[in-house]
């Protein structure tokens, strides 16, 4: 197998050895007015060597498909918080964005909380988000994280319109007060990357584990 660093030329590079040599050893045998055994047996091995050079290139063709394409997104740069949040939120907030930004895929972000935007950063563009669409809504009401890998092919992606409109790839997490058994949700962390199928699993577990910090933070600062 070929490493997981290699660039595209080198994994290329058997496929094109194995075509060049397979095209040179029937060339050969083409212009040759008399065949003996042992040339015979010569261009058999060459071959079955092309062939075997020819699979390895179209497997690792196969085993490292390639990188989804990141694409700019359309907006820019901001950082908005709500100001009638207390100080000690303000300040998690800020860290909290900061952290997912530089940590995983994402590169524009939104935090709904009891009913109102309180924070957005990364990429942003100037339509704010004014209500909860379905999928929001399902993730406040099931508690469980969404994670839609490729925007595109999902029709439900206009109810992010408050988010760069070519956003490739989101995840919609829960922000549930630890002490409300049972009860619907509080809020959502919305997470948007500008690639297709760009988060990771470690990039997932990252996520839940700032949402679950963001969640007890602002249950303890914020009353309902």
């Amino acid at each position: 197998m070929a490493p997981s660093d290699s660039s595209p030329v080198l994994q290329r590079l058997p496929l094109v050895v194995g075509a060049l040599g397979g095209m040179l050893l029937l060339i050969n045998r083409a212009f040759t007015p008399v065949l003996v055994t042992s040339q015979s047996r010569s261009d058999a091995l060459g071959i079955i060597l092309s062939a075997l050079l020819i699979l390895t290139g179209l497997l690792w063709q196969r085993v490292q498909p390639k990188l989804p394409e990141a694409v700019e997104l359309v907006g820019s740069e901001g950082f908005d918080l709500d100001e009638s949040l207390p100080e000690a939120v303000k300040l998690e907030l800020a860290w909290v964005t900061k952290l997912l930004l530089t940590n995983t895929a994402t590169r524009s972000l939104l935090i709904w909380y009891d009913d109102r935007v309180i924070a957005r950063r990364g990429i942003l563009v100037e339509r704010e988000m004014e209500e909860p669409g379905i999928i929001v809504d399902r993730v406040m009401e099931t508690e469980k994280p969404v994670y839609l890998v490729d925007l595109k092919l999902y029709p439900g992606r206009i109810e992010f319109d408050y988010l760069p409109e070519n956003i490739q790839g989101l995840i919609c997490h829960p922000l549930t007060d630890p002490s409300d058994d049972g009860e619907e949700s509080r809020g959502a962390l919305i997470l948007a990357a500008n690639a297709p199928r760009s988060y990771s699993e470690q990039d997932e577990a990252w996520i839940e584990a700032m949402a679950q910090k963001l969640s007890q933070t602002l249950a303890q600062s914020l009353e309902a």
